[in-house]
């Protein structure tokens, strides 16, 4: 008894294909054998090589390009929710309000301490202008005092006196002049935490940072917002892009500015979506345990685009030769490919492995296969070559 070992699909299929032939000739002993009967008149062409796109196709999913996480920046209890998943928003638009009572309370109290600031400053002013006051009257003095010193008509203590209050009248000048300008400078600092508590006093109020969708809320009525703490996802829905994983050994091959064919499936029984997307970032970091880099392609508009979508990019890259045959010479049954094989003047039965058109297995360069086979031709049939390509 003989070992016959069957290791490839493509052999079972070869022994399913004879078999079924044999068959069909012992069904048939009362007609002509198919070399006796009337040739059939095809089309035939040759096989050949010819220039084609290497290609490859990586799957993705849709992310919007920009994507926002608004988060608290201040503890406050949540008091109202005002967007919930799939609103659509409009930049400043309030998604959130916090507890703000204690931050309004210190902004009236940042606002008191301004004008108490301000009464401070025309204080110091009113005794600054009263120490100059008193500084030109000591001056006035002590000048007539000197004066009549030198003509010993006052005594060296009157013009001690007279220069003892000078001295004392400029330190009071010089005294009243800093803490004028230090109430000014308390002003400034006044008006600085007052338009700080102001500021803080917005924080309760948490606005959309751009026209969009919102996708996510994590917060609930009465809960307590932490500083950097997330609340809601704000997707802008106005672009979009595709982000998918390519290998390290096709990367090279890969610039911004390509163009890349995005298809997405529009579910079954529908032909799917096809879009021209642009690279516009390419990676640099290596994802460890899928030895890919994430490489970004720009979606052109198109209504009804959401995140999380699956997309299959296909990217083009050198040309190469390749064995070509048409797509109308194949004939496909089941899992199994084949094509008629002109031989002679008798059409054979060839099983090939093709990757759509390509050729991997089955066929040389120019062989003569038959373009639109009849149903009813059969293997070993006689035929006629007629018009071709």
């Amino acid at each position: 008894m003989t070992d016959m070992t069957l290791s490839t699909p493509l052999a079972w299929a070869g022994l399913g294909l004879v078999v079924g032939l044999a068959a069909s000739g012992c069904s048939h002993d009362a007609k002509a054998a198919p070399e006796a009967s009337p040739a059939v008149p095809v089309a035939v062409t040759r096989v050949a090589p010819a220039d084609i796109a290497d290609t490859f196709e990586t799957g993705g999913l849709v992310q919007a390009r920009t994507t926002a996480t608004i988060m608290a920046r201040i503890a406050a209890p949540i008091r109202d929710v005002h967007a919930v998943p799939g609103d659509h928003v409009r930049a400043g638009q309030v998604l959130v309000v916090l507890d703000g009572r204690d931050l309004t309370a210190q902004g009236r109290r940042a606002q008191a301490a301004e004008r108490a600031a301000d009464q401070d400053v025309l204080a110091a002013e009113s005794d600054r202008q009263g120490a100059d006051a008193a500084l030109t009257l000591a001056r006035a003095t002590h000048g007539r005092i000197a004066g009549l010193e030198a003509t010993r008509s006052a005594t060296p203590q009157e013009l001690d006196e007279a220069t003892g209050a000078l001295r004392m009248a400029e330190a009071r000048a010089a005294a009243a002049t800093a803490r004028a300008r230090a109430a000014v400078s308390g002003v400034d600092g006044a008006r600085a935490a007052r338009e700080a508590a102001e500021t803080l006093a917005t924080y309760s109020r948490i606005t959309a940072p751009f026209d969009g969708v919102v996708t996510e809320t994590m917060v609930e009525l009465g809960n307590m917002a932490v500083p950097g703490g997330a609340l809601m996802r704000v997707e802008d829905t106005r672009g979009f892009r595709l982000d998918v994983m390519v290998d390290e050994s096709r990367l090279g091959r890969i610039a911004p500015g390509a163009q890349v064919p995005i298809a997405f499936d529009a579910g079954t029984g529908r032909e799917s979506t096809v879009l021209l997307g642009t690279v516009y970032e390419v990676g640099h970091t290596l994802d460890a345990d899928a030895r890919a880099y994430l490489v970004k392609i720009a979606l052109p508009a198109r209504p009804g685009m959401r995140s999380g979508t699956f997309g299959r990019a296909r990217f083009s890259v050198d040309s190469r030769s390749a064995l070509i045959v048409p797509a109308d010479a194949l004939v496909r049954r089941g899992q199994v490919t084949s094509v008629f094989v002109v031989e002679g003047d008798v059409a054979r039965v060839r099983l090939v492995q093709v990757s759509g058109t390509e050729v991997l297995a089955g066929l040389s360069e120019g062989d003569v296969v038959i373009l639109s086979p009849p149903s009813t031709l059969v293997d070993g049939r006689r035929v006629t070559a007629g018009g071709g390509r």
